[in-house]
């Protein structure tokens, strides 16, 4: 079976994972979390893994702990593109992304949680500036970490989508390029332009 507009580059995917981070996280039973997620990276650059961090009590630790598989959906720029930003009258209207999903063996982490959440602060808000630190929040972090479970989930497979306009004429991409609002979007677009 044909699947288009799979064709990127690992870089692709890890730009998407690092600019997006907030994934959803499905079981098998259909729970699902919205989950910033970092990616951990294998000695040849591919995403080996996903690690973050979830409350105890979501639905989907009860389920993970039955069956690790899940799957994990991020989703890049997207957006509607009218005919309004094309000159052609018979152009029809469509909804261009970039996505990308796991195939995962989710593993609970319990000895990292603390570390999840000072990893995940250092990539939200930069490690090269002072930013808030879980000691601003006094006894109140213990507790607080104890209601979290820390988990790491190994990547069994990588679908990616990257519909960005390639199958577009030139003359028509550029047109969209230069009259849709959404400058992330079409930033993205430009980079996938076909030569």
């Amino acid at each position: 079976m044909f699947a288009p507009f799979t064709d990127c580059s690992q870089s692709d995917i890890d730009r998407l994972v690092r600019d997006y981070p907030l994934a959803w996280l499905v079981t098998r039973n259909f729970n699902s979390a919205p989950l910033p997620l970092i990616a951990e990276h294998a000695e040849d650059g591919t995403i080996a893994s996903l690690f973050g961090h979830c409350g105890r009590r979501n639905l989907i630790v009860a389920d993970l702990r039955d069956d690790p598989l899940a799957l994990i959906l991020f989703n890049g720029p997207s957006g509607y593109i009218s005919n309004r930003h094309v000159s052609e009258p018979n152009w029809g209207p469509t909804w261009n992304y970039a996505a990308v999903r796991f195939v995962a063996e989710v593993e609970f982490v319990e000895a990292e949680t603390a570390s999840s959440v000072d990893r995940l602060l250092d990539h939200l808000e930069g490690s090269d500036k002072p930013h808030w630190t879980p000691d601003q929040l006094g006894d109140r972090y213990e507790n607080m970490l104890s209601q979290i479970i820390a988990f790491r989930a190994h990547v069994r497979e990588v679908r990616p989508t990257f519909k960005l306009g390639q199958d577009e004429r030139p003359d028509v991409l550029a047109e969209i390029v230069a009259k849709h609002e959404n400058r992330d979007l079409t930033s993205w677009m430009k980079e996938r332009a076909r030569p």
